[in-house]
């Protein structure tokens, strides 16, 4: 059994049917080729507009990964958009809050980044637009954060998406698949490592695993740590982005199911280490 085994559970999106055109090590691989960055800078992407606010999915899992970033000595910044503002304690991770209009060449100037990460962060799709699961779209209320993940790429900077649908960045490594196979219209932004999961938080939470069983450190966050954060992020507005409520739950899943997998993975860090 992998990590990505581990995250897959549960799969209700077609994520399970993408999986063998990936490496079944995919979250070991790519927790490798962060520690081999030098000790500087990685900016971490979310917030997914639902409804007229920011869906749970994404911003715990930044969160998370951020801290554990930390741990490993990295200096992690999380970039949002407005609709997240309010989501991180700055006085722990740094936030960078950006505008449509923004210059992605000023963001990777002014942080000078070794690697770039994004959790459920929508990127544009090869017709143009930037669409939800539902395919109507969110182009009004998207920032266009994808195009630094572009300019990162073009610059030969690692790149790292984490998603759960097709329409995230870093699902344009699969897109021909992803319109064959899901009859979706895939996000185009390309990384250089995709990871799938069935909730972008998990995919988040599985690098975390990988991380802690390389470093020999458990870096994940206990269940209750990440069952109280999503329910101050509701306090301040979010959503689970199936309801569309402002519930403490993330894609419609049982609070009891995050729990199950959150603790699976502790159990999977505890055989590996």
């Amino acid at each position: 059994m992998t990590i990505a085994d581990v995250v897959l559970r549960h799969s209700q999106r077609g994520m399970n049917l993408l999986k063998e055109l990936l490496s079944d090590n995919m979250y070991e691989e790519a927790a490798e080729k962060l520690l081999q960055r030098k000790k500087g800078t990685i900016l971490l992407a979310t917030g997914f507009y639902v409804a007229g606010f920011a869906e749970t999915d994404g911003p715990p899992g930044t969160f998370f990964l951020a801290k554990a970033l930390k741990q490993l000595g990295f200096s992690p910044v999380i970039i949002t958009d407005s609709y997240c503002k309010n989501f991180f304690p700055r006085e722990e991770i740094p936030v960078c809050i950006l505008e449509k209009g923004f210059s992605p060449a000023d963001v990777l100037e002014q942080y000078q980044p070794v690697s770039l990460i994004s959790i459920e962060r929508c990127g544009r799709n090869i017709q143009g637009d930037y669409a939800n699961c539902r395919g109507v779209s969110i182009a009004d209320h998207t920032v266009e954060i994808d195009r630094i993940f572009d300019l990162a790429k073009e610059r030969g900077l690692y790149t790292v998406g984490i998603g759960d649908g097709g329409n995230e960045i870093g699902m344009g490594n699969l897109k021909d698949a992803i319109s064959e196979r899901l009859s979706l219209v895939p996000c185009k932004t390309e990384v250089s490592d995709l990871l799938i999961a069935t909730v972008s938080n998990w995919g988040a939470y599985g690098l975390c695993a990988a991380l802690s069983i390389l470093s020999k450190t458990n870096l994940l966050a206990d269940y209750a740590e990440i069952n109280a954060y999503i329910a101050y992020i509701v306090s301040q507005g979010s959503v689970d982005g199936i309801q569309k409520a402002h519930v403490p739950t993330v894609d419609g899943f049982a609070q009891e199911v995050e729990q199950e997998m959150v603790q699976a993975l502790h159990m999977y860090i505890s055989t590996k280490r």
